[in-house]
């Protein structure tokens, strides 16, 4: 699975917005959505934020592992 098609299940999973998942992460709605639609990749920093704002792994988000669970 894409990192876009990812970010965007877990954030209509925990249904919030777009706007609620750039706000976890510190950046802007505009940024968030470029993730979404695949257009740029997001840091690291990013990444970790928007995993630890799921509450996975970052493994798990990025498609690494099947194991959501947090070590």
């Amino acid at each position: 699975m894409k990192l876009s098609d990812a970010l965007k299940r877990f954030r209509k999973y925990a249904k919030i917005t777009q706007k609620q998942a750039a706000l976890a992460a510190n950046i802007s709605e505009r940024n968030y959505q470029d993730y979404e639609y695949g257009k740029v990749v997001p840091s690291a920093a990013v990444l970790i934020a928007l995993a630890d704002y799921f509450d996975v792994s970052l493994d798990y988000l990025v498609g690494r592992s099947d194991d959501p669970t947090r070590h």
